[in-house]
C-alpha cells in the first residue's frame, strides 16, 4: 500500500521537473506516448547492440593474444564477414525507420480544431490569443499575458515552483482537438511542454503551426528551450488542463463577461 502511494505521488510530479530526474516525463498527450515507446524500441536495439559489440571484443582479446596462441591466420579477405557486418547495420536502421517515419507523420497530421491558440514569443514572456471556437457563435479573442512570479511574490505560497510559476495560466480543455499558431515578436524563442511532447519554434516573421490533443488533465510546465537573451531561462509555460465540460462552462462565462471589442 505504501509503495502504490509513493508510485501515485512520484507520478504526480511528473508533470514538472523532478529533483534529479532521470527519465521522461509522464505523457499526456498522444505524440508523447509514441515517443516514449519510440524511446524504448531504440534503448532495446542499443542494449543488443552494445551486449554484441562487446561480446565480439571480449572474445578477441582473450581468443586471439599475441603470446597465448601458437596458430597463425593469414587473414586478408571473407565475402561472408562483409556480407553480415553490411546486412546488419541495414537490418537495423529498417527497424529503426518504420516506426520512426510513422511518428513524424502523425505529429504533422492537422486536425479539424475546435479552436485556435496563437502563441507569441517576447523578451522575455509569452502572450496567447485564443479564438476560432467552434461553440460560440459570435467572433471572440480570449488574450493572456504570462509572466514569470518572482521569489518574493513566491515568498507565502506553498506549493508553487520557483522559475516555474506565471501570473496566469492557459486554461486549455481535454479530449479536444486544438490548433496552436506560434512566432514571436523580437527574435526566436521555443515554446516547449515535456508532457504533450511538443516544442515548437518561435521565429518572428514565421507562423509554425501543430496540433494538440491532451488526453488528461493537470497542471502542466514548460520553458523557452532556445536561447533568447539575458532572462532567457525566465520564460516559463503553465497550463491548467480541465475536463471538457468544465472548460466550456468556464469559457463561456469569460466570453461574456470580455468586453464586446474583442
Amino acid at each position: 500500500m505504501v509503495f502504490l502511494i509513493l508510485n501515485y505521488t512520484y507520478t504526480f510530479f511528473l508533470d514538472a521537473p523532478d529533483v534529479w530526474q532521470t527519465r521522461l516525463q509522464d505523457p499526456a498527450s498522444s505524440t508523447m506516448e509514441g515517443i516514449l515507446v519510440f524511446n524504448k524500441h531504440i534503448l532495446f536495439i542499443i542494449l543488443v547492440i552494445v551486449l554484441l559489440v562487446g561480446w565480439l571484443l571480449v572474445n578477441t582479446i582473450i581468443n586471439y593474444q599475441e603470446f597465448g596462441n601458437s596458430n597463425v591466420w593469414n587473414f586478408f579477405h571473407s565475402n561472408p564477414l562483409e556480407i553480415v557486418w553490411t546486412s546488419l547495420p541495414a537490418l537495423t536502421l529498417l527497424t529503426l525507420s518504420s516506426p520512426s517515419f510513422s511518428l513524424l507523420y502523425s505529429m504533422d497530421e492537422i486536425s479539424i480544431p475546435d479552436f485556435s491558440i496563437k502563441i507569441l514569443g517576447h523578451q522575455w514572456f509569452w502572450s496567447y490569443e485564443i479564438s476560432d471556437f467552434r461553440s460560440c457563435l459570435q467572433t471572440k479573442t480570449l488574450k493572456y499575458t504570462c509572466y514569470m512570479l518572482n521569489s518574493e511574490e513566491l515568498h507565502n505560497c506553498k506549493g508553487f515552483f520557483r522559475n516555474l510559476e506565471t501570473n496566469k495560466r492557459v486554461i486549455l480543455p481535454t479530449n479536444t482537438h486544438m490548433r496552436l499558431l506560434v512566432s514571436a515578436v523580437d527574435v526566436l524563442h521555443s515554446w516547449t511542454i515535456p508532457s504533450f511532447g511538443l516544442k515548437i519554434d518561435a521565429c518572428p516573421g514565421r507562423l509554425n503551426q501543430m496540433n494538440l490533443f491532451i488526453k488528461r488533465f493537470g497542471v502542466f510546465f514548460g520553458q523557452c528551450s532556445e536561447i533568447c537573451g539575458v532572462n532567457h531561462g525566465f520564460m516559463p509555460i503553465v497550463l491548467l488542463v480541465l475536463p471538457l465540460r468544465q472548460y466550456h462552462y468556464l469559457i463561456m462565462s469569460s466570453l461574456e463577461n470580455y468586453p464586446k471589442s474583442n
